[in-house]
């Protein structure tokens, strides 16, 4: 009876031996799979806690940033055991380990922008200086050298606003964090200026 349950797993092992590129490839299926419903989960409870925070508590650009964070991680992490347990990608890693010292440090400085934009990220999410749907005045590349514009989103590397007339204002977060914003009230509603043109 062992024999014939051996017998029957012994080709299915087979098939998911991370030494053969079948087994290498159905186990990248199988870690695609598994990061895209980590991902559809992270998002799903974004959605629920959105949709079942009645108090508005919940802050949605803190929560979007979050889950953005989390996605990176979850696909970091699935491809780092990817290449752990495929012994082609594991003896390759051990190879270039040798490099690894220098690499870091070109890669460091190549991406210091792109890491200064996610830790402004988070710290724009962490100390909510604004929200989405404030106003802000900010520094801008125009006529008058700044801008205003209506909080859109803040994502891992800029911060969108959008002005009165439609256009996008794409900030880096690091410039964001860095520069002196003039916080705004709200935009008065359409029938307020109406009226006030009237009278």
């Amino acid at each position: 009876m062992g024999g014939l349950v051996t017998a029957a797993i012994g080709p299915l092992l087979r098939l998911f031996d991370p030494a053969t590129l079948s087994g290498a490839l159905i186990l990248g299926v199988i870690f695609l799979f598994a990061g895209l419903i980590g991902s559809g989960l992270v998002r799903r409870l974004l959605r629920d806690a959105l949709v079942h925070d009645k108090s508005e508590r919940i802050d949605e650009i803190t929560l979007q940033f979050l889950s953005r964070l989390a996605i990176l991680a979850i696909w970091l992490i699935l491809a780092t055991l990817f290449a752990h347990i495929i012994p082609a990608l594991n003896r390759l890693s051990s190879a270039l380990l040798a490099g690894v010292g220098l690499m870091s440090v070109i890669i460091g400085f190549a991406a210091q922008q792109t890491l200064g934009n996610l830790v402004a990220g988070v710290s724009l999410v962490l100390y909510k200086p604004f929200r989405r749907g404030d106003r802000l005045q900010v520094a801008a590349p125009t006529k008058d050298e700044c801008d205003i514009g209506t909080v859109e989103d803040i994502s891992l590397g800029f911060t969108l606003l959008k002005t009165d007339d439609g256009r996008e204002i794409i900030i880096a977060n690091s410039t964001m964090a860095q520069q002196t914003m003039i916080k705004l009230p709200p935009r008065p509603a359409a029938d307020a200026t109406t009226r006030s043109r009237r009278l």
